[in-house]
């Protein structure tokens, strides 16, 4: 490590580039670096450092100490505000010990050390009794994340109420974009004006959920896709979170030389766990370390920012290896009815249409019938499978296709053999139980007997079926989650722990398995999961008009490869209106594609197209799931949206035009290309399975960047994927 002294006031610099220098990215048109994040770190007399957090700029270098002097008139604001500082606004941290003693320290720090794009900062407020640890980092992709832990240095316990890291904004910065939702709605996009006050999301489902702000975005007026410039920040945690942006007015203050001035007002992002009451309880000498809270900015707007959460995930040890296989679900062609004559069928279709994965979802194990028995008895059924499921998942591996299994560990159904047996094993306060959702309890994970009954029940069926893929369901919410163990005091931050650990281990014992998120569809997406998962199972909604927008907002964190996308039945079974092949098909194209669809019922016609279009997603998924997503800003008049991937070497692009409605004006839509090479020329073509309806043309990369190509208008409900390769 390499120490700064606070005597010194040396600023430090916390920041990486989001790729190599003559990357081609659509964040950086024409070859130039792709701009990460940069935090800026300026030590203080007498208190923690100030922080300065924006965009690195592109292929430039950014001197700390130009920030320093820039900086000295505006309000120092640290990754902790503090009350005791003359912070007005939420501070940082919250807490007591049980007399009221210490709810409002001051930290001073004691070191501040860098070791290359890391930054450690150690304080203490030595009559509180608290020390505080700040990490900040650079991360692969450009972002930056940062964390606080705090240990409790006294005897007498510590009460925690809540501790946030906050990252400063801009004066500029005039508009916040997030997200909220529902069962099969997920990532409904909502903008305000930021105004003096507390903007607050507070997560309490005891995990994301489909109303999560997943990524609260604030950037100057009238910031889209393609410009202005933004901060994006995410928890990443799957408990319960709190995302906040707040601005605070003018207050008097102190200036460094202990002279009174009136501060200046200020503005900050940030974020954290939210912990239910005593949820957390410092003894002498304990800790608690707050998840990861990353940080984003981009002067190239949401595309420039989901760019540098693509690019981490992209890093990750758990990041899919290997080419996403075409999936076949079968929930939505038989839900419970399974039948094994019925399921061969629809594996014979499967494989001779080119689906590579073959996936049994619920209904398998003992008395699941219906959803209201058998979870927690994880065994096959046999009065359903006579001698186990060895004859589907032979039939199935002799078509060439591999293996995936439904499973709902966190959840119990009170109609079981395992609540029958073990009723004091749920999450409850007192001696009550929860209210039902979906006819399930929620089982308390933090028990090690219960944590090792579920490894042991679901490794004993990976171990005997040639089991390669996990979809891990949650379906309901955590309400009155206390432990038994712990008197029914509040339990979601442990459980959250507990969920980790137990799909950890279990990734460890079975390392040829990939593991899917889905929380009743999208409800469980955030970056905590995602070191641990190869998917996601986006939305249970597969009607694909509505699934347009949850997966163009779901991608502002998410990158393709994630996102799983099947292609539905003509009517969808969630809105019950006819949908044509080609929207359903294009959808998919732009995710993890896949199918839910009983094939059994689809025509030659339908089965023929299918095919063609598994063979396009085959033969582009390599750039599908490595390049940069582009979504273009348009007029909501043309009803239209363009959107696609840019290879990172600029040398190709596959896009999508998506009639989604009758527009409102006559003026046709340009589908521009931006992230080409702007001096060299491209081919593009109508790639669009069945009889193309544009012809090829060839222009160079800054043409089709800036001028584009104009799509005539196209009836709703219609799709065209064009391909754009290098000459």
């Amino acid at each position: 490590m390499v120490e700064t002294g606070t005597e010194e006031g040396r600023p430090l610099l916390v920041a990486s580039p989001a790729s190599p220098a003559g990357v081609a990215s659509a964040a950086s048109p024409g070859g130039r670096a792709a701009a990460g994040t940069a935090l800026i770190l300026l030590p203080q007399p007498d208190g923690l450092p100030a922080a300065w957090a924006g965009p690195l700029p592109e292929g430039g270098t950014l001197d700390p100490a130009d920030a320093a002097v820039l900086l000295a008139a505006a309000r120092p604001c640290a990754l902790l505000p503090e009350h005791a500082t003359g912070w007005f606004g939420r501070p940082g941290l919250s807490g007591h010990r049980l007399e009221g003693r210490d709810w409002s320290p001051r930290f001073a720090p004691a070191r501040i050390a860098r070791d290359g794009d890391r930054a450690r900062i150690e304080a203490e407020d030595k009559v509180a009794g608290l020390r505080l640890v700040t990490e900040a980092e650079a991360v692969p992709g450009g972002a930056i994340r940062a964390r606080h832990t705090l240990v409790n240095t006294a005897a007498d316990p510590y009460l925690l109420e809540h501790l946030d890291v906050v990252f400063p904004l801009p004066g500029r910065v005039s508009e916040i974009l997030d997200f909220t939702g529902r069962w099969a709605a997920e990532r409904i996009p909502q903008r305000h004006q930021v105004t003096d006050g507390l903007w607050l999301r507070e997560g309490r489902r005891g995990y994301p959920g489909p109303d999560a702000a997943t990524v609260l975005t604030a950037g100057t007026s009238g910031f889209g896709f393609g410009h202005g410039e933004v901060f994006g920040v995410h928890v990443a945690w799957s408990g319960n979170t709190v995302h906040r942006v707040e601005r605070v007015p003018a207050a008097p203050g102190q200036g460094a030389d202990g002279s009174e001035r009136a501060m200046p007002g200020a503005a900050t992002i940030g974020g954290g766990e939210l912990l239910l009451p005593g949820e957390v309880t410092l003894g002498a000498g304990e800790s608690y370390t707050t998840p990861w809270v990353y940080l984003t900015a981009s002067r190239a707007g949401l595309d420039g920012l989901a760019a540098q959460f693509h690019g981490y995930l992209r890093s990750l040890p758990a990041h899919p290896g290997t080419p996403r296989p075409v999936n076949l679900n079968v929930w939505e062609a038989v839900y419970f009815d399974h039948d094994l004559a019925k399921l061969t069928a629809l594996a014979d279709l499967a494989a001779r249409i080119g689906v590579e994965r073959f996936v049994l979802d619920d209904g398998w194990f003992t008395g699941r019938r219906n959803d209201r028995a058998g979870l927690g008895d994880w065994a096959v059924d046999e009065a359903v499978w006579p001698g186990g499921l060895h004859r589907l998942t032979d039939h199935v591996l002799a078509r060439g296709m591999k293996f995936g299994l439904w499973f709902e560990p966190e959840m119990v159904n009170p109609d079981s053999g395992l609540y029958r047996a073990h009723p004091d094993w749920i999450l409850a306060t007192g001696e009550r139980v929860p209210p039902l959702q979906r006819h399930q309890l929620v089982l308390d994970l933090t028990r090690p007997e219960v944590a090792g009954y579920l490894f042991d029940r679901i490794s004993a069926v990976l171990d005997e079926y040639p089991v390669s893929y996990v979809k891990w369901d949650c379906n309901r919410y955590l309400v009155d989650a206390g432990s038994a163990p712990r008197h029914g005091a509040a339990a979601v931050h442990a459980q959250a722990a507990a969920v980790y650990a137990l799909l950890d281990r279990l990734r460890a014992r079975h390392p040829q398995v990939e593991w899917e998120s889905c929380a009743s569809g999208g409800g469980r997406i955030d970056l905590g999961i995602l070191e641990r998962v190869e998917r996601v199972w986006t939305s249970d909604m597969t009607d694909a008009l509505a699934r347009q927008q949850i997966q163009r907002w779901t991608g502002q964190l998410v990158p393709p490869e994630y996102l799983g996308a099947h292609v539905s039945a003509p009517f969808s079974h969630q809105t019950g209106r006819y949908l044509p092949l080609e929207l359903r098909c294009a959808t998919a194209l732009f995710g993890h594609f896949g199918i839910e669809w009983d094939l059994t019922k689809a025509g030659e016609d339908d089965l023929a197209a299918l095919t063609a279009w598994i063979g396009l997603y085959r033969e582009h998924r390599g750039l599908l799931h490595s390049g940069r997503v582009v979504r273009l800003d348009v007029p909501a008049e043309t009803a239209a949206w363009l959107h696609g991937v840019v290879a990172a070497d600029g040398s190709q692009a596959l896009m999508c035009h998506v009639q989604l409605d009758i527009p409102h004006s006559d003026q046709p839509a340009a589908l521009r290309i931006p992230g080409l090479d702007p001096a060299r020329r491209y081919q593009v073509t109508d790639v669009t399975p069945g009889e193309p309806r544009l012809p090829m043309i060839e222009a160079s990369g800054a043409a089709l960047a800036d001028i584009g190509l104009v799509i005539p208008a196209q009836r709703p409900l219609r799709a065209i994927v064009f391909h754009a390769t290098a000459r």
